[in-house]
């Protein structure tokens, strides 16, 4: 033990810097301090000790340290290394349980975890495996409790948020409209207006749907709203240190018609290119403003909801740029919520809400963020943690990993970072005395008129004001409340009870959930006789709700939130800036909110009497009362927007610089595609060589003009090799030269021909591969470590007969390249479904695509970002050809990414007719029907039955492309 004694010094010291923070102290940072080595105290204080009660410990070495004796003192010191390794021990056990837990709830998914992360741990040499683990920076990302990160110097920020649902203005939001137009809305709009008054911000841009329906506001329908902050009271744009924050509202989806989440699925990939139009033009204009005529691109592209993920996600990849996303409510969690309801089927909640295809965008998003932001470390640990994406223990590892500069073996995990919601301090007056006049300000003032409109409800209006906000949904859980108030005769007698349940004319009108929620509660009041007790009023301004919260406070009242789950509480942070005790429900933000603000109560949703109870002592007890306010009041500063954007930008400067590649305008005059007025990209994968060879010189001849012989350009789109395509094209006669550029391996490489001679047709043609496409898709490629994790899983899949296995999928390195990992399959009739492939692939944390082609013969393995879709959009980005003049043709059914050539501002001609080979069931990905993919109603979308010349003219005639 004596000989040890150097070792012990130095956790214990470490202990000592723990114990210090526990104090109050500022506590050092082990990981500055010994950060490139492995520290046994680091491992003991952050991996052992964290999550238990380390006082005594601490007391002890104090003890042991002021001993004179060193044999009493090395004995005290034994003593307490066995309560450590005691600890150590049990802590195991623990994890162990917790396990076993996860394992029961997901058995598949667990088994493959507990699989991936015993493989990322059998080469840690020793010492390695403890290194890190206790640092949330190393769990998850970041975490913004306590000091916020240091945020170097930077100048001159573009940045995008999207958010693509509900009714989003800067001013009178129409808060409760309906079930979209709800906090994320009033999140978003107050985040892009405090984010653009953030030193460095040069401007935000907030990117949603334009709506020009009836019954709309116009201002929905306005191309561009600018936002005013009221979070700063010098604001840079008067100084004209930034342009500020706009609203850009593109326009997607059916003109005349309003769209809930749920319905806008098929559009997303309009969308998507309308965005991208906005952005290049934009960054083209901020650059000659500030950037010395370079286009200066958005820091960040920031997908708020699934929806605004999946355009995201697609945004970054064409345009080469980080990506961050905010799930606000997560699929996974909503399923298995109304799954435990037991009113649906999980079919009938598919219908309803499309939560399939929700989840899947979710799962996209996982995998093309760089950083997804939460509000609490539950929704990291228990709600994330449902995804196949990603996986607590598993990206611990990879974090510690990537900080060692280990190697990962091809596979990522994004950046978790805990955020708290901000609010907005300006509109809300909090000071103010609660036995009626506000301080500072003399005799009170006028009365609000809202608040009028909320007493006359009451038989008692001076009768303290129970105050819930929130839209009439069953997760809110108000039917609940109002419940748990009918049926508590001393709550009754003691307070009133007041429901802000969003604006409403007629509930017929109304949605049928809401009409439902709105209907069983209004059932209660009349059950219960709460006639003079409760409020619900009809309608409010969102600029009313300050003095709504400001009235329950005047009367002494509480805020009350029970939803089954509180994924932001923002109104809780409200409540307290004006004052407002709070009883909120235990599952969700709520229970770190109140960890910082120590404001109120926490309850069991599903439990009335705990809720009637808590009311009731919170509202009776006087003193209780008090020390909530005044700790909510003190606290709130925590929460402000200044700080909230503080923490979003130190994380943004940490991602790395991307951008996307323009061509020059000396390259742009070089290369014939770049010329075209008008492009058709062959991508009809359907058929067999004979009819692809057909389907080409029918459309090559269909858009010949003699006139105009060079207005129209080719391009073909395939999963053949570079290689492939020349010996097809050579064998039947036809030139590669006749062709701009070659889509090949599935969209994960680009080549042009290259020809030296007087004439193309006359001249050796070489094929040159596009590098700056090249490096637009290699994010987060798994490469060699992807390849072998593949070639294992291959062996995998078996055709059995009796007691014989026949492997059925064989690496192919002749059909590889360097961004794509193709591999033989020698019966389709026994392969996986390509949805459990591409499940597989997140579990282990490789992110990639997977698709069957060729008739499912061939496996194909690309990056996240490559796609032919995605390649289309590059040409468009690279050579400015405007993509409502790009024409792809396909066939009935296709390879699996079929469906994403169908969607976008391009025109699409479907070739309908026997040359078609019917889809194979493996080709199936979605757990979604294709309506939610895409709109096969749109007009950028033609059938055509047949393929003959004149079929293929008279489609190109009907979308304007010019014929002989």
């Amino acid at each position: 033990m004596v000989g040890n004694d150097n070792w012990i010094n130095s956790y214990l010291d470490a202990i000592l810097d723990a114990g210090k923070s526990s104090v109050g102290g500022d506590r050092p940072s082990l990981l500055l301090r010994e950060r490139g080595h492995f520290s046994p105290a680091r491992y003991f204080v952050e991996e052992v000790i964290t999550g238990y009660d380390e006082t005594d410990l601490y007391k002890t070495w104090l003890r042991a340290n002021a001993m004179r004796s060193p044999q009493e003192r090395n004995t005290r010191l034994e003593n307490m290394t066995w309560r450590i390794w005691n600890l150590a021990r049990k802590k195991k056990e623990f994890e162990k349980e917790e396990a076993c837990r996860l394992l029961k709830r997901h058995p598949e998914t667990g088994k493959t975890r507990i699989d991936t992360t015993a493989d990322m741990s059998e080469d840690l040499f020793e010492g390695e495996k403890g290194e890190d683990a206790g640092d949330p920076s190393v769990a998850y990302g970041d975490s913004t409790t306590g000091s916020s990160p240091k945020t170097s110097s930077v100048d001159k920020l573009y940045i995008v948020l999207i958010s693509l649902h509900g009714l989003v203005r800067g001013e009178n939001m129409e808060l409760g409209r309906d079930s979209d137009t709800g906090g994320q809305v009033k999140y978003v709009v107050e985040f892009a207006k405090a984010l653009s008054s953030s030193p460095g911000v040069y401007r935000v841009d907030l990117l949603t749907r334009q709506i020009v329906a009836p019954n709309f506001d116009r201002s929905y329908g306005e191309p561009e709203e600018m936002l005013v902050s009221t979070t700063f009271k010098n604001s840079k744009h008067e100084k004209g240190e930034n342009s500020g924050g706009y609203i850009i509202r593109i326009p997607f989806g059916p003109k005349d018609k309003y769209l809930a989440k749920e319905q806008m699925w098929p559009f997303i990939q309009d969308f998507v290119d309308g965005a991208l139009s906005h952005i290049l033009r934009m960054s083209k204009k901020i650059g000659e403003e500030i950037g010395c005529g370079h286009p200066v691109w958005p820091a960040v592209i920031h997908g708020h909801y699934a929806s605004a993920g999946v355009a995201a996600s697609l945004l970054s990849g064409a345009l080469n740029l980080p990506m961050a996303f905010t799930g606000h409510f997560l699929g996974k969690d909503k399923l298995e919520g109304l799954l435990k309801q037991g009113r649906q089927s999980r079919e009938q909640i598919n219908m309803t809400y499309k939560i399939m295809r929700r989840i899947e965008a979710e799962e996209l998003s996982l995998d093309a963020s760089e950083i997804v932001i939460a509000s609490t470390r539950q929704e990291i640990e228990e709600q994330w943690n449902l995804y196949d994406g990603f996986e607590v223990i598993l990206a611990r590892k990879l974090r510690a990993r990537v900080k060692r500069g280990a190697n990962c073996y091809g596979r990522y995990m994004p950046r978790m970072v805990i955020i708290p919601p901000g609010v907005e301090f300006g509109n809300i007056v909090h000071d103010f005395d609660v036995d009626g006049e506000e301080e500072n300000h003399g005799p009170a003032s006028e009365d609000p008129p809202i608040w009028s409109q909320i007493m006359r409800f009451f038989t008692n209006p001076r009768k303290p004001m129970i105050l819930a906000v929130a839209r009439p949904y069953p997760e809110k859980n108000i039917t609940s409340l109002v419940k748990a108030f009918g049926e508590c005769r001393p709550l009754r007698e003691l307070a009133n009870l007041t429901l802000i349940m969003g604006n409403r004319e007629a509930i017929s009108k109304m949605h049928n959930t809401s009409a439902s929620v709105l209907t069983s509660v209004l059932t209660l009041i009349d059950e219960y006789d709460l006639y003079g007790q409760v409020a619900y009023p009809k309608h409010h301004k969102h600029s009313e709700v300050p003095d709504i919260y400001r009235l329950a406070t005047r009367t002494k009242g509480a805020f009350v939130n029970v939803a089954y789950f509180e994924q932001f509480g923002v109104t809780l942070i409200e409540a307290a800036m004006n004052g407002l005790p709070v009883i909120a429900t235990k599952n969700g933000a709520p229970v770190e909110i109140n960890q910082v603000l120590n404001n109120g109560l926490l309850v069991d949703p599903h439990d009335q009497n705990a809720i009637a109870d808590a009311l009731y002592k919170l509202l009776s007890e006087k003193q209780l009362w008090s020390r909530c306010r005044e700790n909510g009041l003190k606290n709130i500063h925590q929460f402000s927007w200044p700080e909230h954007c503080k923490n979003h930008l130190s994380r943004i400067l940490t991602l790395g610089a991307r951008s996307p590649a323009i061509g020059s305008k000396e390259e742009r005059s070089n290369a014939p595609i770049s010329g075209r007025k008008h492009i058709i990209v062959i991508s009809v994968d359907s058929v067999n060589k004979e009819d692809l060879v057909r389907i080409i010189r029918n459309a090559i001849e269909a858009a010949h003009t003699e006139n105009t012989p060079a207005s129209t350009g080719f391009v073909l789109s395939t999963s053949l090799t570079i290689s492939e395509i020349c010996s097809l094209l050579v064998s039947v006669g036809m030139h590669p030269a006749g062709f701009d550029a070659f889509i090949c391996n599935s969209g994960s490489s680009i080549y042009y021909p290259s020809y030296s001679g007087n004439t193309p047709t006359s001249s050796k043609v070489t094929h040159v591969i596009d590098q700056n496409h090249q490096s637009h898709i290699e994010y987060r490629w798994g490469g060699e470590g992807l390849r072998k994790y593949l070639v294992k899983w291959a062996t995998s899949v078996v055709e059995r007969k009796g007691r014989i296995e026949r492997q059925m999928i064989f690496e192919d390195s002749e059909h590889s390249s360097a961004y794509c990992l193709a591999f033989k399959v020698v019966n389709p009739n026994h392969l996986p479904p390509l949805k459990e492939l591409r499940k597989l692939m997140r579990i282990q944390s490789l992110r990639c695509n997977a698709l069957y082609n060729h008739s499912a013969t061939r496996l194909s393995v690309t990056p996240i970002h490559a796609s032919r879709s995605q390649a289309i959009r590059y040409l468009f980005i690279r050579w400015g050809i405007e993509l409502p003049n790009i024409v792809v043709l396909v066939g009935e059914s296709g390879d699996s990414d079929y469906e994403e050539l169908l969607g976008g501002l391009h025109r699409t001609i479907i070739l309908k007719g026997d040359f078609n080979i019917p889809a194979n069931r493996i080709h199936t990905v979605r757990r979604y029907p294709l309506q939610d993919v895409v709109a096969l109603d749109s007009s950028n979308i033609i059938e055509v039955q047949g393929c003959t010349t004149d079929d293929i003219k008279s489609a190109l005639q009907q979308i304007g492309v010019p014929t002989k």
